[in-house]
């Protein structure tokens, strides 16, 4: 071997080295950062059902009105609760027909027709009882309420 070529075998051992070692360095900045993440960020909650009935929505409507206008809300839905309630129980059985409908084996197209059909009915039925609540509590809100109210429901975080 020439003094050449042991120079140029000696340069690409370097740059081979380097290299190497940089890209080390980057997977164990990478590792690492990955577990200070995971113990130092709080846990996400995890994604939990609402809950699925009239008082909770009117509950949701309530939080973000002001207190008085909360309360007039409240005081509208309590006569009409028992059937606001009942509305919401037959929507949900609705629901779980078309999932009984969509799991049963073998498919059966006409009986998740039927179940479509009966969410159809069942839910007019039942934004037709909360939308009576809405009116007779918006009648007696104050300006800023009803303008809270306008707003609702609020944007949904894009969680795409």
């Amino acid at each position: 071997m020439t003094v050449m070529s042991i120079a140029l075998q000696d340069r690409s051992s370097r740059w081979l080295l380097i290299g190497s070692l940089a890209l080390n360095l980057f997977f164990i900045g990478t590792i690492g950062s990955l577990a200070v993440r995971h113990y130092v960020m709080a846990a996400q909650p995890a994604a939990t059902e609402r809950p699925r009935t009239a008082a909770a929505r009117i509950e949701r409507l309530a939080a973000p009105l002001p207190p008085a206008d909360a309360e007039k809300l409240r005081a509208t839905f309590r006569p009409r609760a028992a059937e606001s309630e009942e509305a919401r129980a037959a929507l949900n059985r609705a629901f779980e027909r078309i999932q009984a409908a969509l799991r049963k084996e073998p498919f059966d197209p006409a009986q998740l027709r039927a179940a479509l059909a009966e969410v159809r009915t069942t839910r007019t039925a039942y934004e037709l009882v909360m939308q009576e609540i809405y009116l007779a509590a918006a009648g007696a809100m104050s300006p800023e309420g009803r303008a809270k109210l306008a707003d609702w429901p609020a944007p949904r975080p894009n969680t795409r």
